[in-house]
């Protein structure tokens, strides 16, 4: 195993030598590379949720060689090596990890996420003690949706949180009335802000009730999808294209995709 770490960090080194190596990886750095980290994290979850283990091996291979491509350019910087990233990843988990590394006892996972937070939280203000907002320290280049959960989390743990579930229903009724009220007003600047307003409860909804809702969304999206694919057909059967199709109609045809799926 530690040989073919070290073939893959000597491959990486040959093809970053600035006379020798490939000329199109020798001119990358950090920043041009954060396209290629997003969309490689984005195939192993596709490969994760088609179960297709093959391509999520091959994947993970990619994700990998983004790690080893920045911790090379670090190298040949002075900032820091591969080794150096593994360390810091390793005593990361062991710190994070009390309960197996240590000696400590949680009794739910309750408890463990708190630890867990605590710990990061710990780490944040050793790495900058000025720190001001137990909200600093959240990439900002995150999905919307993820920021929005990872920040909301945040502030619940310090007691700013609805203590049961149905005042969030009953708040997202208020913002879906306000975006309405919005929408008779006729001002696009006032509507976007109360859009934004009702997908931010609406996450809240969600960690209340314990759903992820970047995944939520997706799924919701690719069931979209499939039903819309099932109208497409349905039309294409009959020798027409949707545009000559009544919304009536192709709601009908929805319905029975929604039918046909369950």
């Amino acid at each position: 195993m530690l040989k073919n770490t070290q073939n893959l960090l000597d491959i990486m080194a040959q093809l970053r030598h600035p006379e020798t190596g490939c000329p199109w990886d020798v001119k990358q750095n950090f920043a041009t590379l954060i396209p290629y980290v997003i969309e490689e994290a984005y195939e192993v979850v596709d490969a994760i949720e088609r179960n297709d283990l093959d391509d999520l091996r091959s994947e993970l291979g990619d994700l990998l060689l983004q790690v080893v491509f920045h911790s090379q350019i670090a190298n040949e910087n002075g900032l820091f090596s591969f080794d150096q990233v593994a360390e810091t990843i390793s005593d990361k988990l062991i710190r994070r990890h009390p309960h197996v590394f240590g000696d400590a006892v949680f009794e739910t996972d309750a408890e463990r996420h708190a630890s867990w937070e605590q710990s990061k939280a710990d780490e944040r203000k050793a790495k900058n003690p000025e720190l001001e907002s137990v909200l600093s320290g959240v990439a900002r280049s995150l999905p919307a949706l993820l920021e929005c959960e990872k920040i909301q989390d945040r502030a619940a743990q310090h007691g700013f949180d609805w203590k049961t579930i149905p005042p969030v229903f009953d708040k997202v009724l208020e913002e879906l009335d306000e975006v309405k009220e919005a929408w008779e007003s006729g001002n696009q600047a006032h509507i976007q802000e109360e859009i934004g307003d009702l997908l931010l409860v609406v996450v809240n909804l969600s960690r209340h009730l314990n759903v992820n809702p970047e995944v939520a969304l997706k799924q919701s999206t690719q069931k979209f999808s499939k039903r819309f694919q099932y109208i497409e057909k349905q039309v294409a059967a009959a020798g027409r294209v949707l545009k000559e199709c009544e919304l009536e109609e192709l709601d009908n045809f929805w319905n029975d995709a929604k039918r046909a799926m369950e």
